[in-house]
């Protein structure tokens, strides 16, 4: 079974990231959502989250594409990688808070696929501009 995992702040959940569970799916079999936490959306995003972490988490887990939504760590952000184990990481188009060779540091291998997904309509779809 392949495993995919995507990241995210999900604030809120919208089509866009919709569209990232579909092109994260069509790599494996399973799909693992990592939901960041309020203090990683405070400090990347400069700003409160507007609904908490476990509501976002809840919120992603209930999408009929989500095998599994799990919460970020607050210190080792690569540590949920590694305890998850997954064959394919799929960053959203925008996403700049991980990049392949930081993921590839921290794992100590390359051997984890890396892809980049394709943007749905971002002047509509993104989470600053809801």
């Amino acid at each position: 079974m392949r495993k995919v995992m995507v990241f995210g702040c999900f604030d809120p959940l919208h089509e866009g990231h919709r569209s990232l569970f579909r092109q994260a799916k069509r790599h494996g079999d399973a799909l693992v959502v990592v939901v960041a936490r309020d203090s990683s959306i405070r400090r990347i995003k400069k700003r409160e989250p507007r609904l908490n972490e476990e509501e976002r988490r809840a919120s992603v887990e209930r999408e009929p594409l989500v095998d599994k939504a799990v919460l970020g760590r607050k210190d080792d952000f690569f540590d949920v990688i590694r305890t998850e184990l997954p064959d394919v990481i799929v960053l959203g188009y925008d996403q700049q808070t991980f990049t392949e060779e930081q993921i590839w540091d921290a794992l100590g291998d390359d051997s984890v696929e890396i892809l980049r997904a394709v943007a749905l309509d971002p002047q509509k779809y993104k989470s600053s501009k809801i």
